[in-house]
């Protein structure tokens, strides 16, 4: 979900509210001793002077003691009230309070609206992702385990012939095949989410291994093929090579890196003249686990460990309009500092 913005206008800084309050604060005495010495009286009842006096101090207090309760303290036990909601559960407490008082805390809400929603975002992709995980290792391991009891429970008397036992024996390693995919996945994933080392690379140092890995695939680069960004070797070859396996499994032949760079940024277009991604898929690509080529072994994460990896280094992805076949994605990365 995108969390609320706090809505933009002028508020005192809270210095100025301090300050004011100082001010006030120390004024009151010398306010006081000014009045008392004009007056000078040596009775012992109060005069309206004095009475005028106290009555004065009592409401500059009040309005001091309103003041801080309308910019600070107000707030603040709100925004606390707030945390303790959403703390329980509350989705519905990620809004903007009705009051924010000082500057800093407008700013110190903003950026618990952002937290709060980034959490509630990671708890329910977690969520999902856990659902996901466990169908797609479900399939496999009960494939597995019917193969196995199968094998296992043969009769003696009327046993499975050799193709029917080499059948299944097939399906075991097939299906154990899948679950290594599954699993490299998942620990590609794991490194997008935590950014490896800082480092730097360029495209013409990932075409040597993209073009021995998919030899199926003619790779070239094109432009400023030279130009580093701020990726790190490994994260690249995670990059480029899921895309480049998407490529393939997409029935592609030719794979184009197009380098563009500007004073701080590097564009990289990625085409293939593959069968490319139907309309109706486009806002599902990025999507964990969707695939249309599952029974050619894809297993859906390819585009979302980019995305993620990509995330983790400032650099981003999209999904670009294509006029005939193929798919082609736009890589956006800052160059090296």
């Amino acid at each position: 979900m995108t969390a609320p913005k706090v809505r933009p206008k002028w508020r005192p800084p809270l210095a100025l509210i301090v300050y004011s309050v100082l001010l006030a604060v120390m004024a009151l005495p010398i306010l006081i001793i000014i009045w008392f010495r004009a007056t000078e009286t040596t009775s012992i009842r109060m005069t309206p002077a004095e009475v005028g006096a106290l009555v004065v101090a009592l409401v500059l207090t009040l309005a001091v003691a309103y003041v801080l309760a309308r910019t600070i303290t107000g707030p603040i036990n709100a925004l606390i009230a707030r945390t303790d909601e959403i703390a329980r559960g509350g989705k519905t407490a990620i809004r903007p309070l009705e009051s924010y008082g000082t500057r800093e805390i407008a700013t110190l809400s903003q950026s618990f609206l952002d937290l709060a929603g980034k959490l509630v975002d990671r708890t329910e992709y977690v969520r999902s992702f856990a659902a996901h995980v466990s169908h797609e290792f479900k399939s496999p391991l009960t494939a597995i385990r019917g193969a196995a009891e199968l094998l296992r429970d043969d009769d003696a008397e009327q046993p499975m012939t050799t193709a029917q036992r080499l059948r299944f024996l097939d399906n075991i390693i097939a299906d154990a095949e899948r679950l290594d995919i599954l699993l490299l996945r998942l620990r590609e994933l794991a490194q997008a989410e935590l950014p490896m080392a800082q480092g730097e690379t360029s495209v013409e140092d990932i075409l040597p291994m993209l073009r021995k890995r998919f030899p199926g695939l003619e790779i070239f680069g094109l432009g400023d093929t030279q130009t580093a960004v701020a990726l790190p070797f490994e994260a690249a070859g995670i990059v480029f090579a899921n895309l480049a396996e998407n490529a393939a499994q997409h029935g592609a032949t030719r794979l184009d890196l197009a380098v563009a760079a500007d004073v701080r940024t590097v564009t990289i277009l990625v085409r293939d003249n593959g069968s490319g991604i139907s309309e109706g898929n486009r806002e599902r690509v990025f999507q964990p686990f969707f695939s249309t080529r599952r029974e050619q072994g894809g297993t859906g994460m390819g585009l979302d460990i980019v995305r993620t990896m990509l995330g983790s280094y400032g650099g981003a992805i999209r999904l670009e309009q294509t006029a005939g076949t193929g798919a082609e994605f736009e890589i956006t990365l800052p160059l090296r500092a």
